[in-house]
């Protein structure tokens, strides 16, 4: 049982759950770690599109303990990403339990440990493990979400989520519908127009565009400087670079971009060259939500219609540790998101921690996996 206590029970092996890993291991404490799929990452290995850079410089996306080589671009590309987190965990000898779908989770006081059932999904056995810790790192995308939309089911072409999409390859001539606004709805609609694809897309809230060199710019200043002050100087820099979207569909918010990231989770859009695309009409911008689809038409509220051949979601994610997790009232809120306000998000009770949802990617899942394994090394001590 004493070894039990010890023992730290991270549940998902992405990026925040390998982030976690090391630095476990780094403080050389035992650990299990539970993943659903057949591989660790497996949303970056299975799910980003074929063009995917990450939107930072390298130096805020490492992750602990192992910086990427300086060989590398200072926007790392998709296929140079997956081989750094190959290396990370050969590095740090993690060994995920794969196809485990934890089914619950919940803290025995009795024995003062997390008891965590997990179904194997190879043999359909329901697996049960103990530990003094336990740690949420299943991140911010989780579970696809695509809307209800009605009459969806009758249109007769292909309808996708973003995690589906590979390429604009195959979408060559066809008028294709891209729902949602983010950094994927944009750059995916860039890759489609660039294969020749006839592309909308719909952005039913106003968005802040702003260039990689500006988004790097304000991160920099945020160690110094205010959010508001930089929210400024970001939005200004903005206005001059792109001028008036509002003209093309595009309104901007009235509140700053890294105040809307950290209190909404809505990240700006990083440019990598949508927005002429827009300028020059090649993507059209639809302002107004979906209300229906008959057949090949889709129905919007403001009375317009168009046809089109294929539908791609780019609707974001839903956390479903609601469903499993139990007992816990203070960390996390309904949909799996930290209660406690950044910086003492990561911190539970009962030794519930979690890494990756503080809305600061993999910059913030490196500090709050370093915190959490520095906060259980000090428990550690006092058993």
């Amino acid at each position: 049982m004493e070894d039990e206590r010890r023992r730290v029970i991270v549940v998902g092996a992405g990026p925040s759950g390998l982030s976690m890993a090391a630095c476990l291991t780094k403080k050389s404490i035992p650990y299990i770690l539970l993943e659903r799929e057949d591989c660790s990452a497996s949303l970056w290995k299975k799910h980003t599109y074929d063009r995917l850079h990450l939107h930072l410089k390298k130096h805020l996306c490492h992750l602990p303990h192992m910086p990427f080589p300086p060989s590398s671009p200072s926007y790392v590309p998709r296929n140079q990403f997956l081989t750094y987190l190959d290396h990370y965990a050969a590095h740090f000898a993690i060994s995920p339990l794969y196809r485990r779908t934890v089914e619950f989770a919940a803290y025995d006081q009795e024995a003062k440990s997390w008891r965590v059932k997990a179904r194997n999904e190879d043999s359909g056995e329901v697996e049960e493990y103990l530990g003094g810790f336990m740690v949420v790192a299943t991140g911010e995308t989780t579970d696809p979400f695509v809307p209800q939309i009605e009459g969806l089911g009758s249109f007769p072409g292909k309808v996708i989520h973003s995690t589906e999409y590979k390429s604009g390859k195959g979408f060559e001539a066809q008028h294709v519908l891209v729902v949602g606004s983010g950094n994927s709805g944009m750059e995916i609609s860039l890759d489609l127009i660039n294969h020749g694809a006839i592309t909308s897309i719909v952005v039913r809230s106003p968005v802040h565009i702003v260039s990689r060199e500006i988004a790097n710019m304000g991160l920099f200043l945020l160690n110094y400087v205010g959010v508001s002050r930089v929210d400024k100087l970001v939005v200004m820099l903005s206005r001059l670079m792109y001028g008036d979207m509002s003209k093309y569909g595009i309104a901007r918010p009235n509140e700053g971009p890294f105040y809307m990231k950290v209190k909404y989770g809505k990240y700006p859009i990083i440019d990598v060259g949508t927005s002429q695309k827009i300028k020059s009409g090649e993507l059209k911008v639809l302002p107004a939500e979906i209300e229906s689809v008959r057949g090949k038409d889709v129905m919007f509220k403001d009375g317009q219609s168009h046809p089109f051949d294929s539908i791609i979601f780019c609707t974001g994610f839903k956390r479903s540790t609601h469903k499993w997790l139990k007992g816990d009232d203070y960390l996390l809120n309904k949909d799996g998101i930290p209660k406690p306000s950044y910086p003492d998000h990561w911190k539970g009770k009962n030794g519930l921690y979690c890494v990756g949802l503080s809305r600061k990617g993999f910059y913030g899942a490196r500090y709050d996996a370093e915190n959490i394994a520095n906060d259980i090394s000090s428990l550690l001590v006092q058993l």
